[in-house]
């Protein structure tokens, strides 16, 4: 599921009374700039205007020191709530004497069958940046993007493998050519505008790239493309650079609104799953009070006090929903999680048994070769494949012509979209599944493939375009197949003179990619006796199935 809240979790070496009038101050600001009353407020609950209230509670002794307000804003019952909270924390065990804030913004639908709406960066969270010296471990936290100059490589470097580090990195480049202020302003900011609080944001600069891409061998960014890192990152393990997606320059411009909101996707889904730090995971719940009237009749005072229970206890349903929304949410991410895992586990143990087959292969034909003389052919190096792979998927549907039997029925967004998602091996994944299919789909119109897709990876006429036969799937699941609206999915376009309709049910589909979100599928449909093609009617992420 889509992020859908914001949260911001940063810390200030400011002591505990400093960070709290800062905080207390930036968030008058803040309501004064909506048309709201700071005339008044005092703990508990606070009738600042009209469908909105502040509550605010705090508290000091030996376990800590905090001060907490949230406000709840209804504008009309069917708008449902937005909830604002903000919470200033001051845990005597933590040794490092932080002070931890926290911003959550999120909206309570009005009935459970409303989607929430999605939180962007609050004013009151940039105003915070911008006045408090919010750190992430090493690392400083300002709402703007800083650059990276060649005197500021080695901290970056520093920050971006903190092992305490819980923000995402997020990495600009610069192209050649163009003027470095410029692209600053007219495009990464505007890239960057729901990043702020979210993640370390970072404007590389061109002097500093050589040696910023040379420490990060296997994790670079540059032609104006976008980075993120995420945390706990290992600059000398290549398989790591998957973790951390790049977007392409030609994406960042294609729409640059729409990427933005990308950008902040896997942030936001971060600092929402992500725990929090123990001084602020260990705050009571909040349970204001309703304030005692001082003025009427003994009916009126009860009467008020009885309308702001219902209320209390309507806000207390609203979030005992939200938090049962939550749970099963988790649960249905642990759920797809485990069946991923065990997947992956399958589909490795599979991989392996093919390496070690190919592994015991070259060591019989190295010492077979030896035994005839030829001690040079043994051990020769091959030269690497001459095949040119595609720079992004936009450029991967554009050279489909060379697929000679191949034809994309597809739409074309789903694919092109996956270059703002992908890691770094998708794309080398997909063009190599391609050829692969498209050496099939020869042998298929000839008449001699002898089997299926899968059949034809499994044996040796797969040899000089190799696909891995773990990546290959001819069938969905029976209940994928049985449920109308998944099964709805895969019928996929396909010309006219292969079925009447213009669809098929492509169920036999590649694996592009595992172990996100998005894990990419090539669904396919073999129709090379007839009609001399393979059909590919989908690139891109994975369709809907009983996990999603």
């Amino acid at each position: 599921m889509e992020p859908r809240g914001y949260r911001m979790v940063i810390s200030t070496q400011q002591d505990f009374v400093t960070a709290s009038a800062y905080a207390e101050r930036q968030l008058y600001a803040w309501l004064e700039g909506k048309g709201y009353d700071t005339s008044a407020l005092d703990e508990g609950r606070n009738d600042i205007a009209p469908h909105v209230i502040l509550d605010c509670d705090s508290s000091s002794g030996r376990h800590g020191a905090h001060t907490r307000w949230r406000m709840r804003e209804t504008p009309s019952p069917e708008d449902g709530t937005w909830q604002s909270t903000l919470v200033v924390r001051a845990d005597p065990k933590d040794d490092r004497r932080r002070t931890w804030l926290q911003v959550d913004i999120e909206h309570r639908p009005a009935s459970p069958d409303q989607v929430p709406k999605r939180a962007n960066t609050p004013g009151v969270a940039r105003l915070l940046l911008d006045s408090l010296g919010a750190r992430d471990g090493l690392a400083e936290v300002k709402a703007t993007p800083v650059f990276i100059e060649p005197e500021d490589v080695a901290e970056v470097l520093e920050e971006l493998c903190d092992g305490e580090r819980r923000l995402p990195v997020v990495v600009a480049s610069v192209p050649y050519g163009v003027d470095v202020d410029d692209w600053a302003e007219l495009t990464v900011e505007r890239a960057y505008k729901y990043l702020p609080g979210l993640a370390v944001l970072y404007v590389l600069s061109p002097e500093a790239q050589p040696d910023f891409n040379r420490a990060l061998e296997f994790h670079p960014v540059f032609g104006g493309g976008i980075r993120t890192y995420l945390p706990g990152l290992d600059p000398a393990w290549k398989p790591d650079a998957q973790r951390h997606p790049v977007m392409s320059r030609r994406t960042i411009e294609a729409n640059v609104h729409r990427a933005a909101s990308v950008l902040a996707s896997l942030p936001q889904r971060l600092a929402l799953r992500q725990p929090l730090p123990g001084a602020l995971d260990s705050l009571p719940i909040l349970r204001t009070r309703p304030r005692a009237r001082e003025h009427g009749t003994d009916v009126q005072r009860l009467t008020g006090e009885n309308t702001t229970l219902h209320a209390m206890l309507n806000e207390a349903e609203q979030t005992e929903a939200a938090q049962a929304k939550k749970i099963s949410d988790l649960n249905a991410d642990l759920d797809k999680a485990e069946r991923t895992t065990h997947e992956l586990r399958g589909e490795n143990e599979e991989l392996y048994d093919q390496f070690q087959h190919a592994q015991r292969q070259v060591r019989f034909l190295q010492e077979r070769l030896a035994e005839v003389g030829r001690y040079g052919a043994s051990y020769a190096v091959p030269d690497a494949p001459d095949i040119t792979y595609p720079e992004t998927f936009a450029d991967l549907l554009e050279r489909f012509g060379e697929l000679t039997h191949l034809a994309f029925t597809g739409k074309a967004k789903p694919t092109r979209d996956l270059d703002s998602q992908s890691v770094d091996n998708w794309l080398r994944v997909a063009w190599d599944a391609l050829l692969a299919l498209n050496h099939y789909a020869r042998a298929s119109a000839g008449g001699s493939a002898g089997g299926d897709f899968l059949s034809w990876c499994k044996g040796e006429e797969s040899r000089d375009f190799p696909f891995p036969a773990a990546k290959v799937a001819m069938r969905e699941s029976d209940t994928v197949a049985r449920t109308d609206k998944l099964r709805r999915e895969r019928m996929l376009p396909v010309p006219r003179k292969v079925h009447a309709d213009g669809v098929v049910f492509m169920q036999a589909h590649l694996k592009i990619g595992s172990g996100n979100t998005i894990a990419p599928r090539l669904h396919f449909y073999d129709d090379g006796p007839r009609t001399g093609r393979v059909y590919v009617g989908y690139l891109g992420p994975h369709l809907r199935n009983t996990l999603t």
